[in-house]
């Protein structure tokens, strides 16, 4: 489940649990970037999802967690696995494999607090100041800088940036779709049943799409196993004892830093070195979205 949804408390990044959430948030987009080295996206994507889903299944039964008894939560669940998880993870994975760098995707898909705050002016009835106008135009318009210097070269991967943009529409809309119909879904629950409609989703389309080989196993497992269990289960839990802490105060607020943090592991990591238009981007970028959300926090 998306940490959007949640209620909002207060941020204190000094704590050791946001600045935990963020590094595995943040470790996602490389642990993605790796295992597509060895095997196709929506292969990897289907594997992750699989995998987070017994993860999922294990901890709502040992904690005995309540089950739906009517059949719309479930129904509700499986409209927000296809947006939020097989969407946004199958673009965002695509994209990558096809030459997006790990810490622009970020940036992209970073922009979802901005889409999300104008969604639900529009969907779910809720207030917009024009107090959100600059960090919202400010956001968009460094990953504007960041994409548009990218397009400048000769073999810039169109095609990848656009599934990256498809991954920003998925968590966008599976964020407002949950924040209107999943409310009183069990978290372990409703992430179970997401993950499980993710997985045949994103089997369906490797049976499709790919070959579903796979190179090289041993690291391919090592980053499925990561992205799996640190990104999915771990960032999300920590995420969940935040809030019952009282530590997160909208969660959108962690979100402005992740794009950095990533581009940093991208360059230690992957070598994916960026330039100094790309780093005046991310940082206009960044500022826009905390901008938007520290207006709102008033």
């Amino acid at each position: 489940m998306n940490p959007i949804a949640h209620k909002r408390y207060e941020v204190r990044l000094t704590s050791p649990l946001p600045i935990a959430f963020i590094l595995l948030w943040s470790s996602g987009y490389i642990g993605g970037a790796f295992g597509v080295r060895y095997g196709e996206p929506f292969t990897m994507t289907f594997y992750r999802f699989a995998l987070a889903a017994l993860v999922f299944l294990g901890v709502a039964l040992a904690i005995k967690a309540e089950w739906p008894r009517r059949l719309a939560p479930y129904l509700h669940a499986v409209v927000a696995g296809v947006l939020l998880q097989a969407l946004q993870f199958g673009g965002l994975y695509t994209g990558i494999s096809q030459g997006v760098p790990a810490g622009q995707a970020a940036l992209i898909v970073g922009l979802m607090p901005i889409f999300v705050v104008i969604g639900a002016y529009f969907c779910l009835g809720e207030q917009l100041s024009w107090r959100d106008l600059p960090g919202s135009i400010l956001g968009v318009g460094g990953v504007v800088i960041v994409v548009g210097n990218s397009f400048s070269g000769a073999d810039a991967p169109v095609g990848g940036y656009g599934a990256v943009g498809l991954a920003l529409l998925g968590i966008t809309l599976g964020t407002l779709y949950q924040k209107r119909f999943l409310g009183g879904v069990n978290l372990w629950v409703g992430c179970f049943i997401q993950m499980v409609t993710a997985s045949l989703v994103m089997l369906m389309l490797a049976c499709a799409a790919e070959t579903m080989q796979v190179t090289q196993w041993m690291p391919f497992i090592a980053s499925v196993a990561w992205i799996s269990l640190m990104n999915s289960v771990g960032a999300l839990t920590i995420l969940y004892l935040m809030i019952r802490r009282g530590e997160a105060s909208k969660a959108t607020n962690l979100f402005h830093v992740i794009p950095a943090v990533t581009q940093i592991m991208a360059a230690l990591v992957l070598g994916e070195v960026p330039s100094v238009v790309v780093i005046v981007g991310f940082i206009v970028s960044g500022g826009g979205v905390y901008l938007m959300n520290h207006s709102r926090a008033k």
